[in-house]
């Protein structure tokens, strides 16, 4: 990789190849990995890398419990969360970028989901937990807007290919239960785009809880004013709350995060800002491992208010699906394959966990403030 011209020369220590291989990185890498497993192969799935005839939606599902394990009536992954209620206030600003009625001024009903990446619910909450936020928009005209976002700058792999050969690099040596560092070094010099990406990641510092933590919508996605006019439009919620880094030694409660934010709320709702990224042309719009440049111009369109959580249940959050494509008009998928994938494999996913017996969540919270 030294001799990669296209590869950062500094700082070394952020990007050097012993930073990535480190064990702490190598574990956030493997849970990032958890965020595409039940994507990338449904990815390549739809694009034809695989022959439809030895690969569909199913066994995508069936992979991903026999390589994480199937855990009744929940999420095959993002397992581990709590329901929000709240409501989104819109500006207005948002029209002038899309005709759909969530950017309208006026309030609207939110109830969503906050989570932590992995499939077990069972999982303690740790330093490098990858933060998720899944929102439902009701709109007044009917329709709905869902959207998942994460605490990361970038997606770290490109491609369906690329996510493959990364779950075989980071699948754990069973003499030692870890990745092999050898392979691992070997996936990153087959594929600079992911060790930039990743790079990226790691040195995006966590946040020391959910309520301050900025979480990206990270594809692209396309924007339809009233007028039919198109553009390129990535979002991110970017919280009220000044951030705080994630502590050097964290709290051993199981669920400290979800505690803290509990102990949060009881101190008065959290609020976030929905900030869209006007994409110029060139941008990329088909690979989520490449940042659009910081100086891009962006609209503040509003604020999303949480006023409380509650732990999931029948008729809550837990029956949802937070499809990408569930989309109102004005808003249009961009070229990116990996959404239309995300939302085929969601669907069985869903079907399947819908069907099962249903044990409570073990992140208990009291409702409200």
């Amino acid at each position: 990789m030294a001799n990669d011209p296209s590869w950062p020369s500094e700082p070394a220590g952020r990007y050097s190849l012993s930073a990535l291989l480190a064990p702490a990185a190598l574990v956030r890498l493997g849970i990032i990995a958890l965020v595409l497993l039940g994507v990338a192969s449904a990815f390549a799935w739809t694009a034809g890398w695989l022959s439809p005839g030895r690969l569909d939606q199913v066994r995508l599902i069936d992979t991903f419990e026999a390589v994480n394990g199937a855990h009744q009536g929940f999420r095959r992954n993002h397992a581990k969360g709590v329901c929000l209620v709240g409501w989104f206030d819109s500006n207005g600003a948002g029209a002038r970028l899309s005709g759909a009625a969530v950017f309208a001024a006026g309030r609207i009903p939110v109830v969503g989901r906050l989570s932590i990446v992995g499939p077990s619910p069972e999982v303690a909450d740790g330093s490098e937990a990858v933060r998720s936020m899944a929102l439902d928009f009701t709109l007044p005209n009917g329709e709905t807007w869902r959207t998942s976002m994460n605490d990361l700058p970038v997606f770290p792999v490109k491609d369906a290919q690329g996510f493959y050969e990364q779950l075989v690099a980071l699948k754990p040596d069973p003499a030692t239960g870890k990745p092999d560092p050898a392979r691992v070094a070997a996936f990153l010099s087959a594929h600079p785009e992911a060790a930039r990406a990743i790079a990226l990641i790691k040195g995006a510092p966590s946040s020391s809880g959910f309520a301050n933590a900025t979480y990206n919508g990270l594809n692209a996605f396309r924007f339809v004013d009233t007028d039919g006019k198109a553009t390129p439009v990535r979002w991110s919620m970017r919280p009220v709350d000044a951030f705080e880094p994630e502590p050097a030694e964290t709290p051993r409660q199981k669920n400290y995060l979800f505690d803290a934010l509990a102990a949060r709320l009881r101190q008065g709702p959290a609020q976030w800002h929905l900030i869209l990224v006007i994409g110029q042309p060139g941008d990329p719009t088909s690979d989520a491992t490449l940042p659009w440049p910081a100086d891009h111009e962006t609209i503040d369109a509003g604020t999303l208010t949480v006023a409380a959580i509650e732990s999931e249940a029948a008729g809550n959050c837990r029956d949802m699906e937070f499809d990408p494509l569930v989309l109102p008009s004005g808003i249009e998928p961009s070229d990116d394959p990996m959404l239309s994938a995300r939302s085929a494999a969601y669907s069985v996913s869903f079907t399947r966990r819908a069907g099962e017996t249903k044990t409570p969540s073990p992140v208990q919270v009291d409702r409200g403030r």
